[in-house]
């Protein structure tokens, strides 16, 4: 086990940041919000991370919690804005903002030179990113040391989703996401409780980018455009939204099914899709639907049921 472990920690470390952005949409997705801005707030956090250490060595942790406050400050005024639109119209303002995001790490170094009259200010990079230095990491536990960050935010995540699902606050959410107006009718704040949940979403999508800074090294635009926006989204749908483990599986399948049809060569992405398409299909409320799994465990039960009174029978009449 531990040597299978450490031949594929890197897949298992994308699984795990994957994992964190995929309950991080999962959060606007049980309000109802269809929400496109995890991937620019992903590169909020990365970049944060990323900057803070390569102009002034700053550790990690520092660059954690400033991406999380960061991404706080841009989400509530962001949400106040976007969060009166619905359906496809928020994707479209929510996925504008990851644009505007990734436009101006692109040319934030010219706006930087202009500002301070610093002709040779290199802060973002531009297209080529941020490239931080390789540092072969301790090795704690049998684990490298940066995949313990990912494993414990990705637990915590957990553990706060679980708690929000029982708590009054996931009801209220649960509340908005069927019936915005009656929950309005019931002295619901409706807009206050979207923008505490696209927050909330905003900051754990930040703080999965800033852990994946170790991991990546490369903090560069092209890791942050439409495409991831889509994937985030493709996990918490592909495992479902009735419950936080359904992004959980969708996110740990998507990210770790690539690699094991790898023997496919060419053919991988082919059956990659196709195994997806039929899952969504066959499972509309995702993977992790309990009413699918409920019924086939009931189905097998009444048909092992007649099966096991005819065995009995038999051992009956033997005697």
């Amino acid at each position: 086990m531990p040597d299978f472990v450490l031949n594929n920690i890197a897949t298992i470390n994308f699984v795990l940041i994957n994992v964190a952005l995929a309950l991080s949409i999962y959060i606007t997705l049980s309000t109802g919000l269809l929400s496109l801005a995890n991937a620019g707030f992903m590169a909020i956090g990365a970049y944060t991370a990323a900057i803070l250490f390569m102009q002034w060595r700053a550790p990690l942790p520092l660059g954690f919690a400033l991406a999380l406050v960061l991404a706080a400050l841009l989400a509530v005024p962001l949400g106040a804005l976007v969060l009166r639109l619905r359906d496809v119209y928020l994707a479209i303002a929510t996925l504008g903002f990851g644009e505007i995001v990734r436009i101006f790490v692109l040319n934030g170094d010219k706006l930087l030179r202009g500002l301070t009259g610093n002709p040779t200010l290199t802060v973002f990079n531009g297209a080529e990113g941020i490239t931080l230095p390789f540092v072969r990491p301790e090795t704690v536990l049998g684990l490298p040391a940066t995949t313990w960050p990912l494993i414990a935010y990705v637990a915590a995540l957990v553990y706060l989703l679980l708690t929000l699902h029982r708590s009054r606050f996931g009801r209220v959410l649960a509340a908005i996401k069927l019936d915005e107006s009656a929950a309005a009718t019931l002295g619901i704040n409706v807009l206050r409780y979207k923008i505490l949940a696209f927050t909330l979403g905003a900051m754990m999508a930040a703080g999965a980018g800033a852990l994946s800074t170790p991991i990546v090294r490369v903090i560069d635009p092209r890791n942050y455009v439409f495409s991831r926006a889509v994937d985030i989204l493709a996990s918490a749908v592909l495992g479902g939204v009735a419950h936080p483990l359904g992004p959980i599986i969708g996110a740990t399948l998507l990210t770790s099914l690539p690699e094991a049809l790898r023997f496919l060569r060419e053919h991988r992405d082919i059956v990659n899709g196709l195994i997806i398409m039929l899952s969504i299909i066959f499972l509309p409320r995702g993977l992790a639907d309990p009413r699918f799994w409920g019924g086939l465990f009931r189905r097998r039960e009444k048909t092992a049921e007649p099966q096991r009174h005819q065995g009995h029978q038999e051992r009956v009449e033997a005697r």
